[in-house]
């Protein structure tokens, strides 16, 4: 393969200019659109993307969501409806101001999120206790004008997602429906190998408008970790001001209790990328990769036809499995071009098959997160190939395991040396107070990303960073 179509850096040596270069020459996507913080999304990109829709699609339908899609523009006296709302996105809203030569009568703004977009629907549509709970969610593209540097899934001005919204009796059922999305977004992880951290935020970084807010961060291999999903307890904040009421059983008219639930898609493939893949490519997780196994047949003028025959019938069988193979039958490419290719697209398990197999009954596996070659008996094929694409994904699992670091502290002066050195998250005690995380922001350029949800996890001491008493164990990190 020539370097052109390979990899021109190192990931250690520069991550940013790996990480671009992989996803263009994989075929991920390509930024080169012409308008900053949007991109295309590629054949492999597509796929994944379309697969891990499906995943998390599937756990909020096994729990009662029903999917919807609204529209893509949202009037603006329904964004200004709730005040910590509207504050939180102004800055950050693409608005439609003209409908061809003519001035609209009301700004419309591209969805940034769709709390706006679907509450002023749920005063219309819900009106009885029995109707609750409410689940509806939707897969769709939402628009944020990015004023930082832009960075191509990790960071644009138009990225995928789902997000679910759902209306509750009560805030207890509305911190009941949380912990579900919880679940559904730890399954969904698992299945692309991704460990994360799930922090409630601090009362200065919650959502705009949401009571609590619990966060997933994952770390990438620069130390920088990225929020890949969140979920809100709402209460009655969105309720009351779009006047979203359900009759209880005695004929009283009650408030609901809300929740939204975004799963960051677009973010996710991002850090897939950037977390698995290597020096020669991606390493893409068997249950989501668009092409689990290869086969790639080695044969001369001579043997071509026998080799091509078992390469067929092996990609039969494989196929009678349910699994995602190709045939790899090019003519004009060597099979060390067809290996390299292969490679930098990520694709789990190679298949190779020469002459010299066909005599001893064997083929050739080659995984890819260790590039090693092993030789087994055909008959055995189907239960080995099977074994190795399950042994694939606990692997990058456990690799991935031990990119989310995480340092203790005792002072500032630790804090910042950690994440220099290590990266990652530092733990430290806190006193709880705003102006020491505006502090950990200015001397460390990190963010408290908040308390561990579901684990008790006592102050003992001082803070870090003023010395008073501590009230809390926080999470910090540099994140992008």
């Amino acid at each position: 393969m020539s370097e052109e179509m390979g990899l021109t850096v190192k990931k250690a040596d520069d991550f940013s200019k790996w990480y671009l270069e992989v996803l263009q020459k994989s075929e991920v996507l390509d930024e080169r659109y012409g308008v900053k913080g949007f991109v295309i999304y590629m054949p492999t990109g597509t796929f994944l993307l379309r697969r891990m829709q499906d995943i998390f699609e599937e756990g909020l339908q096994k729990t009662g969501h029903k999917a919807v899609i609204f529209p893509v523009v949202i009037p603006e006296k329904n964004l200004n409806k709730e005040a910590e709302h509207i504050k939180g996105f102004e800055d950050e809203v693409f608005w439609v101001t003209h409908g061809g030569k003519h001035k609209l009568e009301e700004r419309l703004c591209l969805r940034p999120t769709s709390e706006t977009a679907f509450y002023p629907m749920y005063s219309v549509w819900l009106r009885s206790h029995t109707q609750l709970p409410f689940k509806l969610y939707q897969a769709v593209s939402v628009y944020r004008a990015e004023t930082k540097m832009t960075k191509p899934l990790i960071r644009g001005r138009e990225f995928f997602w789902i997000e679910a919204h759902t209306a509750q009796k009560t805030f207890d059922d509305a911190d009941k429906q949380v912990e579900e999305d919880m679940g559904i977004f730890e399954k969904g992880l698992s299945s692309l190998c991704l460990p994360f951290l799930l922090c409630q935020r601090p009362e200065w970084d919650k959502f705009a408008g949401a009571e609590k807010t619990s966060a997933y961060d994952v770390v990438l291999p620069d130390g920088k970790v990225l929020q890949i999903g969140t979920t809100h307890n709402l209460g009655e904040k969105f309720s009351k001001p779009f006047d979203i009421k359900y009759m209880d059983q005695n004929g009283k008219k009650i408030y609901v209790n809300q929740t939204t639930f975004g799963i960051g898609i677009s973010r996710i493939m991002g850090a897939l990328v950037a977390i698995h893949g290597d020096d020669k490519g991606l390493i893409l997780p068997p249950a989501v990769a668009p092409t689990q196994i290869v086969i790639v047949p080695i044969y001369t003028a001579e043997t071509k036809t026998k080799v091509m025959e078992k390469a067929g019938e092996i990609l039969g069988r494989l196929e009678g499995k349910n699994l995602r193979v190709i045939l790899d039958d090019r003519e004009g490419k060597t099979p060390g071009f067809k290996f390299h290719e292969w490679e930098l697209k990520g694709v789990p398990l190679r298949i190779e098959i020469g002459p010299r197999d066909l005599e001893k009954g064997q083929v050739v596996l080659t995984r890819r997160d260790f590039l090693e070659r092993t030789s087994i008996a055909e008959e055995k094929l189907e239960e080995q190939a099977l074994e190795v694409l399950d042994s694939i994904g606990f692997q990058l699992k456990k690799r991935a395991d031990a990119l989310l670091k995480i340092t203790p502290a005792k002072t500032l002066k630790e804090l910042k040396k950690a994440l220099e050195e290590k990266g990652g998250f530092v733990h430290i005690d806190f006193c709880g107070n705003e102006s020491c995380a505006k502090k950990i922001k200015e001397d460390a350029g990190a963010e408290v990303r908040g308390t561990i949800v579901g684990k008790k996890e006592p102050a003992k001491g001082e803070c870090a960073v003023c010395g008073k008493k501590a009230v809390q164990k926080v999470y910090v990190a540099r994140s992008y």
